[in-house]
């Protein structure tokens, strides 16, 4: 039998059989109700499956492994698209729960940016020129797509309007390729996207035009971020105090549990593991270039509510509530990845030697679930969106960015040093 056909066989029988069991967990699942503030991860039946299921030992000669299939994967997802950007992903469901239909979806502009930064980071860790190659032709093809303010928008979403999230996230790899190129053409397209973020900041430091959804944003903090590594480079006044009102803004956000307010995709749905993760590593990574203890108190404060989310396997729950309330039917798996590079990080720069402990539970979690040995191509290295493969974060695909930040996850775990 052709072998392209037999996979697309095996690709269909799937979508039809994890579809169905993504509308079973739709209407049967139910989150964790517990008193404010409690944290509780004792299993359940339903935990006890979703943490074991499909799951592998890991060993530590391994790691290079799933490192070099990741890498991989996602060169695959950047040789998929037709332009210079990196697909979406391979996605196991199409119509009719997507347009798109299976398999490849075209260059995404908010996550090909941060790419760049990952491209390399690959290049320089393991010598990899073709890593570095790719990284310029994304930035270039980025330099196309920019609107005319200096914002990016997102195709998918059927509006030219430029959006602050992906603008931000484009904005770090705009500056990775200026300070790997020397090319002038990079600094005046960050400058033009660091000023069109400066403008559509509200006078309290929240962003409230042009965002996601048209809705507020905690883990915008991501953004702030972004800007602050432009001043790093660039010394600019108005772009870094515009960044340090939306970080001190964001703390306005922060409950008495450590988690935030207003830090999901939708209005009315608890955040994911993977915004969580944006809205600390922001405050982290911007209270760090700010020199700002307030700002890094806050960022601590919700990585160690966080660390009480992770069970003796590295299991997180894919959703949390503002209160604490834990969605443990699946595990976001990119939320894992993030949050482990907070933990390895914050072990280092705060002197917690307990955080390491945890990044490197919640990765093995990760690579116990990451298939490195599939016959399809296509999802071999790559990293579910969510464990179970049909849990409620991007259910039965392989989103390029959640491979980012598994790759990026290994690369500082590699780089802080054991105690």
């Amino acid at each position: 039998m052709d072998i392209e056909f037999k996979w697309s066989i095996e690709i269909y029988w799937l979508d039809y059989c994890y579809s169905t069991v993504y509308w079973i967990k739709f209407f049967t699942f139910r989150k964790e109700r517990l008193r404010p503030g409690k944290v509780k991860m004792k299993d359940t039946l339903t935990s006890i499956f979703t943490h074991s299921l499909f799951r592998n030992r890991i060993g530590s000669d391994s790691i290079g492994k799933h490192q070099a299939a990741a890498i991989n994967w996602l060169k695959n997802a950047h040789d998929s698209t037709h332009d210079d950007g990196v697909g979406y992903g391979y996605y196991l469901r199409g119509l009719p729960f997507n347009a798109h239909g299976l398999g490849w979806r075209p260059s995404y502009v908010e996550t090909s940016g941060y790419i760049i930064e990952t491209f390399l980071d690959i290049a320089k860790t393991y010598d990899d020129f073709d890593a570095a190659q790719r990284a310029e032709r994304i930035g270039r093809w980025l330099l196309t797509v920019q609107n005319e303010d200096g914002s990016f928008s997102n195709v998918s979403m059927e509006t030219s309007n430029g959006i602050i999230f992906d603008t931000g996230q484009v904005l770090f790899g705009l500056l990775k390729c200026f300070m790997e190129t020397d090319d002038r053409i990079f600094q005046l397209s960050a400058e033009k996207a660091a000023y069109w973020l400066v403008q559509k900041l509200d006078t309290d430091g929240a962003w409230r035009q042009n965002t996601h959804l048209g809705q507020i944003h905690t883990y915008n903090t991501r953004v702030a971020w972004a800007m602050l590594e432009y001043c790093k480079i660039f010394q600019n006044e108005e772009i870094q105090e515009a960044a340090r009102k939306n970080l001190y803004w964001a703390i306005t956000q922060q409950t008495e549990y450590g988690l935030f307010e207003n830090c999901s995709f939708k209005e009315g749905q608890d955040p994911s593991t993977h915004t969580i993760a944006y809205a600390i590593r922001g405050l982290f990574e911007g209270g760090i270039l700010l020199g700002d203890d307030h700002v890094l108190s806050a960022s601590l404060k919700a990585a160690n509510r966080m660390v009480q989310y992770v069970d003796k396997v590295g299991f997180i729950p894919g959703r949390i509530s503002v209160t604490g309330d834990p969605h443990k039917a699946y595990s976001c798996l990119t939320g894992n990845c993030q949050l482990a590079i907070i933990w390895f990080k914050m072990s280092e720069y705060f002197q917690e030697p307990k955080l390491r402990n945890t990044a490197n539970t919640a990765l093995n979690y990760v690579l116990s679930v990451h298939n490195i040995e599939a016959r399809n191509p296509n999802t071999k290295g790559g990293v579910k969106g969510s464990h179970p493969i049909w849990g409620g974060y991007t259910p039965l695909a392989y989103p390029n960015w959640a491979a980012k930040f598994l790759i990026d996850a290994i690369l500082f775990k590699e780089a802080v040093p054991s105690p």
